[in-house]
């Protein structure tokens, strides 16, 4: 069996950029992201998509695989792979911010512990919310869904040295400002709630200075807060849903070149 240079380079080439688009998807999005899932799990997932994925792809450029032009392509591919699995990665981060406000409100915001999610100190409500809007992700089928984009995107963004443009890259960036807005939007009801109790705490001390607010005020403000969530908690679904589902409207956006 005779194989040329040229061959074996187009066979290197259908496999190893689409493994990279993949790897860096993997590696940007929640969840399979990570860091409590070792690399070498990510890898093999990343390998295991790839020998799925590249068989039915479009035929790519004719490339040598050591060359400037490569170079160039790989460094495409990891930029859309990353965009996909970041314009995700800020979905959950809007509920973690949303957490963090909640905290702050009713006085829970010196109780914070390690996230898995990114190695850093956030408060245990944060901890609450992500660990349910993960359960959802994955009953969602989100991350069958995002392998699926991943695999559509080599139609939509064929293998090449050119990719993402650069409005693409400015949506991306907007798309930073809904993280904080998804954050507050979640965190609205039970912000307004706690207002509330703290207006009332400001009238009892107008009305009977010789209380000490800030003695009763934490214990309660902190109760009432533990109610607002018990009763909350159930509108983070529909809530997530629709992050969720406008990170995916963004993905779509990005690989239509828009």
């Amino acid at each position: 069996m005779h194989l040329t240079g040229a061959e074996i380079a187009a066979w290197l080439g259908s496999y190893l950029w689409p493994l990279f688009r993949i790897a860096a998807m993997i590696v940007a999005m929640p969840i399979f992201g990570s860091i409590l899932i070792p690399v070498r799990v990510r890898l093999m997932l990343a390998l295991a998509v790839t020998s799925i994925v590249a068989p039915v792809l479009p035929p790519g450029p004719a490339v040598d695989p050591i060359s400037l032009a490569s170079v160039l392509i790989i460094l495409q591919q990891i930029l859309i792979g990353v965009a996909m699995g970041f314009a995700m990665q800020l979905v959950f981060n809007a509920v973690t911010t949303g957490g963090q406000i909640i905290a702050m409100q009713m006085g829970l915001g010196f109780a914070s512990m390690v996230d898995p999610q990114n190695g850093m100190q956030v408060p245990v409500l944060s901890q609450l919310y992500l660990l349910l809007v993960t359960l959802l992700f994955l009953g969602f089928n989100g991350h069958l869904v995002m392998i699926e984009m991943v695999a559509e995107s080599f139609t939509a963004l064929p293998v090449a040295a050119d990719g993402l443009t650069r409005n693409g890259l400015w949506t991306l960036v907007g798309w930073g400002t809904q993280m904080f807005a998804g954050a507050l939007w979640l965190a609205l009801p039970a912000v307004a709630s706690l207002l509330v109790v703290n207006i009332a705490f400001g009238v009892m001390a107008r009305a009977a200075p010789q209380l000490n607010i800030f003695a009763i005020g934490f214990p309660v403000a902190l109760m009432m807060g533990f109610v607002v969530i018990l009763f909350t908690l159930p509108v983070v679904v529909p809530q997530f849903e629709t992050l969720v589902n406008d990170g995916f409207a963004l993905i779509v956006r990005l690989l239509s070149r828009e």
